[in-house]
């Protein structure tokens, strides 16, 4: 039987006051005209710490074991394959020639 971690306030405090960094610095990089590629890129890696620390902390897998880390992992590649999945879709489609629009009435 393992052992329970416990986290101290101060831990939670420390996180509490990066996550309030992190979310000042998205508002910052919200009103940053910049390239709107490279604003992409800055706002996902400043929502993928953040959730990072959401899970290691507050979901307790910093502390958990080997089987606990696998099953967040696995929980974010499929995140990433369906993400993937759906912006190959959304790219594949082509507006406007759908069966459903036309009229049957004049062909």
């Amino acid at each position: 039987m393992s052992q329970h971690h416990i986290v101290t306030p101060r831990t939670y405090t420390q996180v509490l006051i990066a996550l309030m960094a992190f979310m000042f610095l998205t508002i910052a990089a919200y009103y940053m005209h910049i390239n709107p590629l490279a604003n992409l890129i800055i706002a996902l890696m400043i929502a993928f710490t953040k959730v990072s620390l959401i899970v290691m902390f507050f979901m307790h897998v910093k502390y958990g074991t080997n089987l606990t880390r696998i099953f967040a992992c696995s929980g974010f590649l499929w995140l990433i394959i369906f993400i993937t999945l759906l912006f190959g879709d959304y790219m594949g489609r082509i507006y406007g020639t759908s069966p459903f629009t036309a009229n049957p009435y004049t062909g």
